[in-house]
């Protein structure tokens, strides 16, 4: 169980090995934050809207940003940004677009959607560790987010 004032990552990434390094990325930048990881686009959606697997999960807890890749099984990336922006509780919440997709069309539609950023993963091993604690420094610590509303 994660302490709420915490600021948590929600990784959405179905690569294993991409996983791997953005969580060595993490480490190896000293953001020892909590990360979420779920592997496919309806897990993810599970995970923001408390279903599924993750219905019993704390609500108090909120992601300071989601990290989206484009590429995922059972529900692409597009698909998932659309409904979290579609959504009261979740249309505020920082995505950050973290592809191997070099489409021009997937940046525009995540721009069209809503998304805070676009950040094409680097193949380069000290390129992508640079870009992830430079994602992690810019939405942990420098950016603010409003406070999320509450129902009733």
């Amino acid at each position: 169980m994660y302490d709420p004032s915490q600021r948590v990552i929600l990784l959405v990434e179905d690569n294993p090995d991409d996983e791997l390094m953005t969580l060595r990325a993490f480490r190896k930048s000293n953001i020892h934050n909590p990360v979420i990881v779920v592997r496919d686009g309806a897990e993810a959606l599970d995970y923001l809207f408390l279903q599924g697997k993750h219905a019993q999960r704390d609500p108090g807890i909120r992601p300071q940003v989601v990290l989206l890749d484009l590429h995922l099984p059972r529900l692409d990336g597009l698909e998932v940004l659309r409904r979290i922006r579609a959504n009261e509780q979740t249309r505020t919440l920082p995505v950050v677009v973290l592809t191997s997709s070099k489409e021009e069309r997937d940046l525009v539609e995540s721009y069209q959607l809503g998304v805070n950023s676009f950040v094409h993963k680097p193949v380069d091993v000290t390129a992508f560790f640079d870009a992830v604690r430079q994602l992690g420094m810019y939405w942990l610590v420098l950016n603010e987010l409003p406070s999320p509303r509450r129902n009733g």
